[in-house]
């Protein structure tokens, strides 16, 4: 057997393990064995409105068992009634409600036997009860005088516990009950004394039994009380009740428990149960009832009492519980007394019960039995259901032990162990199998189990045998014995392979043998790869109504794929699968998104995977920040005039702590409703010492501040008043201000509302001229400004402001220097000269005017210059002023942009903030030639395949005596390569036309023409044409350019031109101005590359910015980045500025010669002056 299962591929024996397998698993069905009670009915009620009563029995064994009933220890013969039906195989019966039912009262036990034994059941108990109903009978009224005690008895039907009985009258109003008038446990009601109100035609008793549906009333009961009545019947009624009352009175008497039962009486209780002991007395006045324990242990608790204190009530009643009480009825009149020696008993209950189980052939058995109650409870052993005759048993037995030895097969059977007392019975059963079979392996073969790395994998291998079976595991092909402390075998036969990895999936089998017989299975394991999960980000942190985006990135074995399920939690609870809270968050499988993120999102965000093997988590917390809540609770604290310590509570920091406190405070005289900061706290400190300023109704608030921003502020705190005193400081920024030459401004910064320090502020001014021995002139203001007339012109003042108050002055004043008002200047630079730098730039000299002269704070000067006729044509101009702006006391400065080979005029002022002085006489001096511009156009008349013949026209501007043309052109093609540059030079300068010959046929060219002086040549215009090999032009010009309809368009295109120049001329006059880049492109200077170095590399400075539309070029050579340095000789225009950072503004105004592109308006330049 072992060569032909080893052949299967079982291989490493793993170890060997003995199991005692008697009590570890059912017996299976298949194996021969006793009886067993599998089911029963307990205590049983047969009501009335039921169809049918089932009193169950079912049992379990093999052979399968037959079932016997016995009826209050008598047997039963269920088919002694048609009315109870049965069932096969069943212990089982239904009793069916038809006609009279009683006679089914009774105990019932069932038993079930088969040929080893016989188990029996616990008695079962059918109530049959019958529908409560009060006798009909006719009750005497009852006749009573005033302060009688009575008693109605109410004697309800007995019926199904719970009872509730109710005293009511006919209209079913509940009789109001209190000391003088309640009712007993039993349902009487008792009266201590009666009174003439109690006289009643109805008193009704229902009796209510809720399980029966049932509630019966007794006949109405009438009582009459009726006044004392005296022999003597002379005195007023109310006399006569005080009478009455007054022999009616007595000490109280007790009716429960009547005084028959003596002083005292014995009262027996269940363990677990309610304690009820009742007294009622009667007496008049009504008693009072208390309560008191003579004996024994006091009770934690004041013992509760119900009924006007007449029942001391005590559930869930303890041993500690036993002892005397005792109950005292007391009144003016004396009292009554009774003791209740209270007992307390239990039924019986196991100590310990006696167990069954598998046994082998030749063993030994030990049965044990113990029970304790109150009264001790009685043993009794039972075999099969019957009592054992100790005469004919071959074991031993006492009340708590049965024993036997050399177990053989018919000692199978079923002992029961009985224990009893007057409070109950308990029933306990142990089935003594005794097999002797070979092991029968109830887990199916070939079970296919699957597991991931990691985790414990469980093979299950479930074994019955008698003798005890030894298990053993193995795996694949060895059979060498595998010592490791991963594998364990559990009690019932599995195998646990603990922390498994890939290599532990193959083939197991399990064996089982003992003496009689072998037997084995296999197993199948499979090791899957864990799933593993992180979620991204890990613990973000996001500011409050910011989004977040949490994604559980996850890996699993592809197998399981099918089983693989995501889910999200926060903080332990599982979030909905659809969005919540209007799509504020949404779930996407392996995505959490959370929109405008509030403080209660905060929390712990797990992502759960699942397999049908395994089960992963990962977390990642959510902090969520946001500006602090605001301060609470400012109290204020050591007060002072100027000081007082402020202290506040902090409010939640929501996760960026407090790095600053501001306090903030508001006055109600100067500024009522504005709030201003006083002070900043650092840190998360909650208290500060506040300096404050007198005369000032003070309350404060704090804002917390933390990264994520500032709080709201606080609740304000109470007000806080400082005294007045006089002002600490004195007016600052005092200034003076004149727009009259005899005429002086003083004016300051008052004071701020918290600076006053007092009522009544005023300002006391005092002034004098300086450098005069003279006394200080005051006056007293209460505005913030103080105008002087009939002042000399532009002379300096001494000026002191103090500021005063109701309680004084403030600190003495310093003294600021100011001047009077302001005229024009009265004199005119003089010596004034130009040093020509080239064609269009000037450098010019003067001498400034005298100190006194000026009659201001000198701003600077301003040179003028215009132009009076051409050197070229010798023309004269209409004279139209061009200025610039020197700013500061300086004697000299650059004219740009002048017109080369031209005559000017220049003059020189000088100017302060009152306006411009008279102009110096003017100085003539002309500007050398220049290059001319461009011409005016090239075009190409005649193009063969190896010639053209070009025409130009003349320069925009000469600029100077024209000395001929340069000609030049070059091959061209479409991959933008050229050719070498050729040069033809036309030295006559009438000429404007010119063939070039030697030409490629069939090849594009460009050409350039440029006009020249002796200065140098202008810019070239360009053009160009391709030759083809027919000898056609392939130009611009060529073919369409002799056609009459083309020469009127162009003429037509020339007169819009000149329209649009016109209305730019006119618009540019209204403006004045047009930038340097164009004033450059205009007026090309052909000595403004040589002379770049000479004239304005001493002024370079990197650091000033240009603007846009800032300064390009003068004559192709100034730079817009070249500082205000290299600007300093160049004034500034009428209209055109600097910028801050010195970028240039406008260019130069004045006329230009009558027909030329410049003359479209006049414009100016200013330039800073750098000291």
């Amino acid at each position: 057997m072992e060569m032909l299962l080893s052949t299967k591929g079982i291989t490493i024996c793993l170890f060997f393990f003995v199991l005692s397998l008697a009590a570890a698993i059912e017996i299976p069905l298949s194996v021969a064995q006793l009886p067993t009670i599998t089911e029963q009915s307990h205590t049983q009620v047969a009501y009335p409105f039921d169809e049918d009563f089932t009193i169950k029995c079912e049992a379990r064994g093999n052979p399968q068992p037959t079932f016997n009933w016995t009826k209050d220890g008598k047997p039963f013969d269920l088919l002694s009634d048609p009315r109870i039906v049965t069932s096969n195989n069943s212990g089982t019966f239904v009793i069916q409600n038809r006609g009279i039912i009683t006679n089914f009262q009774g105990k019932y036990r069932c038993y079930a036997s088969n040929v080893l034994g016989t188990a029996m059941s616990e008695e079962i108990e059918l109530i049959v009860p019958s529908v409560p109903k009060f006798p009909k009978e006719k009750i005497e009224p009852l006749d009573v005088e005033h302060g009688d005690s009575v008693i109605l008895h109410c004697n309800p039907p007995k019926g199904i516990p719970p009872l509730h009985i109710y005293w009511m009258n006919i209209d079913l109003q509940h009789i109001p009950q209190d000391e003088r008038v309640s009712m007993s446990l039993k349902g009487d009601l008792y009266f201590a004394n009666v009174e003439e109100n109690d006289s009643r035609s109805d008193y009704c008793c229902f009796a209510a039994f809720p399980r029966l549906r049932t509630i019966v009333q007794k006949m109405p009961m009438t009582l009459k009380v009726s006044r004392f009545k005296h022999a003597n019947d002379s005195g007023s009624p109310n006399a006569a009740v005080t009478k009455a009352n007054f022999i009616k009175e007595r000490k109280p008497k007790l009716l429960i428990p009547p005084e028959s039962a003596g002083s005292s009486s014995s009262v027996t209780v269940i363990k677990g149960g309610v304690l009820l002991l009742e007294c009622i007395a009667e007496g008049l006045p009504t008693p009072h009832l208390s309560w008191v324990k003579l004996t024994g242990n006091l009770p934690k608790d004041e013992p509760e009492t119900e009924n006007f204190g007449k029942i001391l009530k005590i559930e869930q009643v303890t041993a500690a519980d036993e002892g005397t009480y005792q109950c005292t009825a007391s009144n003016p009149m004396g009292r009554a007394k009774h003791e209740f020696h209270v007992h307390v008993e239990e039924p019986p209950r196991w100590i310990k019960e006696p167990e069954g189980g598998v046994y082998s052939v030749g063993t030994n058995l030990v049965l044990l039995c113990e029970a304790i109650g109150n009264p001790e409870p009685t043993i009794q052993w039972k075999l099969n259901g019957m009592p054992i005759d100790s005469r004919t048993f071959r074991g031993r037995i006492s009340a708590r032990e049965i024993s036997l030895t050399n177990l053989q097969l018919h000692d199978s059977a079923v002992y029961q162990c009985e224990a009893s007392n007057k409070h109950g019975t308990i029933l306990a059963s142990a089935n003594v199998n005794v097999l002797n079979i070979a092991p029968l392996i109830l887990t199916s073969d070939g079970e296919n189990y699957a597991t991931v790395v990691g985790y414990s994998a469980f093979l299950h291998c479930e074994i019955f045998a008698s003798p005890a079976a030894d298990i053993r595991w193995t795996k694949d092909d060895s059979i060498e014995p595998l010592s490791t402390l991963r594998y364990e075998l559990n009690k019932n036969g599995t195998l646990e392979i603990k922390e498994t990895k890939k290599e532990d999936s193959g083939s197991y089998a399990c064996w089982a043998a003992n003496s009689v017989g072998k037997r084995a299975i296999t197993a199948n394991l499979d090791i899957r790869d864990a799933t593993k999960l992180v979620v991204t980000p890990k613990n973000p942190r996001v500011l409050k109504s910011h989004s977040i985006l949490l994604k559980c990135q996850s890996e699993y074995d592809s197998h399981l794929k099918h089983s693989f399920k995501l889910s999200w939690r926060k903080d332990g609870d599982e979030l909905p699968v659809k969005s919540t809270e209007d799509g504020r968050i949404i779930l996407d499988r392996d995505t959490l998104f959370i929109s405008s993120v509030t403080l209660e999102d905060q929390g712990v965000y797990t992502c759960v995977a699942s397999t049908s093997l395994d089960s992963v988590t990962a977390e990642s917390q959510l902090i969520v920040l946001d500006v602090p809540d605001p301060p609470e609770d400012l109290q204020l604290s050591e007060n002072q005039n100027r000081s007082v310590r402020l202290s506040w509570k902090a409010g939640a920091s929501h996760n960026s702590p407090v790095n600053e406190s501001i306090v903030e405070f508001e006055e109600n005289r100067g500024e009522p409703g504005r709030w201003q900061e006083l002070s900043r706290v650092p840190g998360n400190d909650t208290t500060t010492l506040l300096s404050l300023a007198p005369y000032v109704n003070y309350q404060f608030r704090v804002v917390s501040v933390n990264a994520v921003g500032r709080s709201q502020p606080s609740k304000p705190s109470l007000r806080y008043a400082t005294p007045p005193a006089a002002p600490d400081k004195n007016p600052e920024n005092i200034r003076v201000e004149a727009s009259e030459p005899n005429e002086m401004v003083m004016k300051w910064e008052p004071l701020k509302p918290t600076e006053r320090n007092g009522p009544g502020l005023e300002y006391k001014v005092s002034w004098r001229q300086r450098g005069v021995e003279a006394d200080w002139n005051e006056e007293t203001v209460k505005k913030h400004s103080l105008t002087l007339r009939n002042t000399p012109t532009f002379v300096p003042y001494e000026i002191k402001v103090q500021a005063v108050n109701n309680l004084g002055s403030g600190p003495e004043p310093n003294i600021t220097i100011g001047y009077s008002g302001e005229d024009v200047p009265d004199a005119a630079p003089s010596g004034v000269s130009v040093d020509v730098v080239n064609s269009t730039l000037v450098k010019v000299f003067w001498f400034g005017i005298p100190r006194d002269r000026v009659r201001g704070h000198l701003k600077g000067y301003k040179v003028s210059w215009w132009k009076t006729k051409s050197m070229l044509d010798g023309k004269r101009h209409h004279p139209e002023k061009h200025f610039l702006t020197f700013v500061g006391d300086r004697n000299y400065g650059m004219i740009p942009g002048l017109e080369p080979f031209s005559e000017f005029r220049l003059s020189v002022l000088a100017y302060n903030a009152k306006g411009d002085g008279p102009e110096s006489s003017p100085v003539v001096f002309e500007t050398p030639e220049g290059v001319p511009d461009q011409p005016r156009f090239l075009r190409i008349l005649n193009f063969d395949k190896d010639s053209v013949t070009l025409s130009w026209g003349l320069p925009k501007k000469a600029n100077g005596h024209l000395t001929g043309y340069i000609l030049q052109y070059q091959i061209i093609n479409e991959t933008h390569e050229i050719g070498p540059l050729n040069d033809v030079s036309v030295t006559n300068r009438s000429t404007l036309s010119w063939r070039l010959s030697g030409l490629s046929p069939s090849t594009k060219y460009k050409f350039y023409v440029k006009a020249c002086t002796v200065k140098g040549c202008g810019k070239p215009v360009t053009e160009e044409g391709l030759t083809m090999a027919q000898g056609t032009y392939a130009g611009i010009y060529d073919g369409i350019s002799t056609q009459g309809w083309f020469i009127g368009l162009m003429c037509a295109i020339a007169l819009l031109t000149l329209l649009l120049l016109t209305i730019c001329f006119v618009r540019r006059n209204k403006g004045g101005k047009y930038s340097v880049k164009e004033k450059e492109d205009l007026h090309p200077d052909p000595e403004a590359q040589s002379i770049k170095d000479e004239i304005f590399g001493e002024y370079s400075d990197s650091d000033e910015k240009p603007l846009k539309g800032s300064l390009q070029s003068i004559n192709g050579d100034i730079k817009a980045t070249e500082s205000a340095d290299s600007l300093v000789d160049y004034g500034e225009g009428e209209h055109g500025m600097f910028n801050e950072d010195g970028s240039f503004i406008g260019a130069y105004s004045g006329s230009k010669e009558k027909g030329s592109v410049e003359s479209t308006g006049s414009s100016t330049a200013t330039f800073p002056l750098h000291a």
